[in-house]
């Protein structure tokens, strides 16, 4: 064949724990064994993460996917023709057309699992860089007032208004102020962070960087989680070559404009996931929460006006000031605008990354996206928002996926994690599983939490084993559980009754309760 190929194979964390590497070597070996020209590129996932490794080969008429594929189909796939996208076993098509792809809204994940994550130049074709050129061109105010006006809210689960937390931190006076991003990313279910810092490092650069000229702070810092060194190299890599290029430093494309910044790694805490317990942990602590007030938009890292956003966040910041407020603000529903990257794990067909606009329902991502339950049982129970979120039943599977609609029954959206269970799954005992977790992974500051959650287990043990005192009991834990809502100091002994009471109130034969009518459980 005449002409050199090139050929995608992710280096996403998720391809490389099936093969990815071992696919890479072998497509190279077989092309140099028949004579082929390939480049191969190794970019990140497209999110389609039943079909990794996902190849692609770059032809006449766009990317062509095959997957999954392994070693061991490599010859056959050239054999076939697959180097001009010929049909294979392996073939879905066009990548685009791809119906779990063609239905998203990607804007924050525009480019991952399209580019080369460590190639400045496919960055910067692909709108890269946009976003900080023109924040270079606006005062602070002005492009706090963009963020504002485009409604971006917290994506790490809080959903704080962005743009309020960075006016804080602009009006604060002190001579260094700091941006911290939060790539602590320990709920179970969740990958868009560590999917984003991996396919596309540089968004959360910019984003960052914006951040920085926006309240005036020239020094930030990522918290990536130890559990992610994939992510970790790929972030000190892309780092390097924005300062080589003048993205980071100490005179911004000559604007004499400075920002730094630095990866720091954590140490596998669950509870350095809440903001000041990282802070605590960046300044080389213990990861202890702290008392607010005050907030660390008055007093942070190191005691400064510092800006805490998660990744997620971060990383839409530059597809806003490069398009503006209002394109952005176009998706979405009532206070929650923009898209958010759903993840689909548990028992679904078709796990993965879905992006699209707040106000989809829960029964469009379980089925359309996520395909059914992997195990061909009825799905039962769906937990939204990480191992605190609460439990969902199929009653309530059409409320739209907006903020204010899951406050409203006790559930929340959080950071898009969605874990589906089929019919055989015990909620009594994912309850328990919930208040046992928030026991171990409790920094002990608060009795509420560090007391309740060891109580809470003791008290669902007893709900279960002993049917004579089961109703006395279930008074207890419903107290208990209001006592920790109330009481605790962070989210982690706030948020673990979610998924009790929702098991409790949705659930009760798995306890040994007699179960609620539909309407009273709605």
């Amino acid at each position: 064949m005449n002409g050199l190929i090139t050929i995608y194979v992710p280096r996403d964390a998720a391809a490389l724990a099936v093969g990815a590497d071992a696919v890479a070597r072998a497509v190279e070996a077989e092309a140099r064994q028949r004579g082929d020209q390939v480049r191969i590129v190794r970019n990140g996932s497209r999110g389609l993460l039943w079909l990794e490794p996902l190849v692609e080969v770059v032809t006449d008429a766009g990317r062509v996917a095959y997957g999954p594929v392994a070693p061991a189909d490599v010859p056959g796939l050239f054999e076939a023709g697959w180097l001009r996208g010929a049909p294979h076993d392996l073939c879905h098509g066009p990548t685009e057309q791809i119906p779990y792809l063609a239905r998203q809204q990607r804007l924050t994940f525009a480019r991952v699992g399209i580019i080369d994550p460590l190639s400045l130049a496919d960055y910067a074709a692909h709108d890269g860089w946009r976003g900080l050129r023109r924040a270079l061109e606006l005062s602070p105010q002005q492009i706090i007032d963009e963020v504002k006006a485009s409604g971006l809210r917290g994506r790490g689960g809080a959903a704080f208004p962005t743009g309020i937390k960075w006016q804080t931190v602009l009006g604060a006076e002190a001579a260094q102020k700091y941006i911290v991003c939060n790539a602590d990313e320990g709920d179970s279910g969740t990958f868009s962070d560590r999917m984003l810092m991996e396919g596309d490092p540089c968004a959360l650069i910019e984003g960052m960087a914006i951040a920085g000229l926006a309240v005036g702070a020239t020094r930030g810092y990522i918290y990536v989680r130890s559990e992610y060194p994939h992510a970790i190299a790929a972030l000190e890599a892309a780092i390097m070559l924005a300062e080589q290029a003048g993205w980071l430093g100490d005179d911004i494309q000559g604007s004499g404009r400075a920002f730094h910044l630095e990866v720091r790694k954590g140490a596998g805490a669950y509870i350095c996931g809440e903001e000041t317990s990282l802070l605590e942990s960046l300044e080389g602590k213990r990861g202890l929460v702290r008392f607010k007030p005050p907030l660390p938009a008055i007093q942070g890292l190191f005691g400064q006006p510092t800006v805490v956003n998660n990744v997620i966040s971060l990383a839409t910041v530059p597809t806003i000031l490069a398009n503006g407020a209002k394109a952005y603000a176009d998706y979405g529903m009532g206070r929650s605008l923009g898209t958010l990257p759903f993840q689909l794990a548990g028992n679904l067909r078709q796990g993965g990354l879905v992006e699209r606009a707040f106000g989809l329902t829960l029964r469009e991502l379980l089925y359309d996206f996520g395909g059914g339950s992997a195990s061909g049982r009825p799905l039962r129970a769906v937990q939204v928002g990480g191992p605190l979120g609460a439990y969902l039943p199929e009653s309530q599977w059409d409320i739209p996926l907006d903020y204010e609609a899951y406050a409203g029954v006790s559930a929340m959206v959080g950071h898009g994690g969605i874990v589906a269970f089929d019919d055989t799954v015990d909620l009594a005992h994912m309850a328990r599983y919930a208040m046992e977790f928030c026991a171990i992974e409790s920094c002990g500051k608060c009795t509420p939490c560090r007391i309740g959650s060891v109580r809470g287990t003791e008290v669902i043990d007893r709900i279960v084993a002993e049917p004579a005192t089961r109703e006395s009991q279930v008074v207890l834990l419903r107290d208990l559980c209001d006592t920790m809502l109330a009481g605790s100091l962070c989210a982690l002994g706030g948020m673990a009754p979610y998924p009790v009471l929702s098991a409790l109130n949705h659930f009760p034969e798995d306890f040994g309760l007699a179960p609620v009518p539909a309407a009273a459980a709605d």
